[in-house]
């Protein structure tokens, strides 16, 4: 799995920030990545994010997770002062051929999102036994 992400420059002074394509600019979460002879996990931090506003995709080799982090803000109160300018995230990765991507488990919980990719059957490791002549 290799990792195609971009961080995405900040322009002082833009309400609707964007990026050289003309997207909303996002947050690029954190992420752990641990490989293993039946698979691939990986948790990547959300904070924030509710299900309802969470979107995975699978095409052509390509994962991509982006989500919207939602922030309820009490009645009468407005922010003063946000070290964080957007509450989108997004990341991409490149997925192996080793990987069934027909055989992906997402869950959220506690603002970490858990992916397990297994690994093809073709792919996996077996033992070849040696017959005599």
């Amino acid at each position: 799995m290799s990792n195609e992400t971009e961080v995405i420059r900040r322009e002082a002074g833009e309400s609707a920030q964007r990026d050289q394509a003309g997207r909303r600019a996002a947050l690029v979460p954190a992420v752990d990545i641990v490989e293993d002879k039946l698979g691939v996990t990986v948790w990547a931090d959300l904070p924030g994010v509710p299900k309802d506003k969470l979107d995975i995709r699978v095409h052509d080799g390509n994962l991509s997770i982006e989500a919207e982090a939602v922030v309820p803000m009490p009645a009468g109160m407005s922010v003063t002062h946000s070290e964080i300018r957007t509450s989108r995230y997004a990341r991409a990765f490149s997925i192996s051929p080793d990987l069934d991507t027909s055989k992906i488990d997402a869950s959220l919980q506690d603002g970490v999102l858990t992916l397990r990719i297994a690994r093809r059957e073709a792919a996996l490791p077996r033992r070849i036994e040696v017959k005599s002549a």
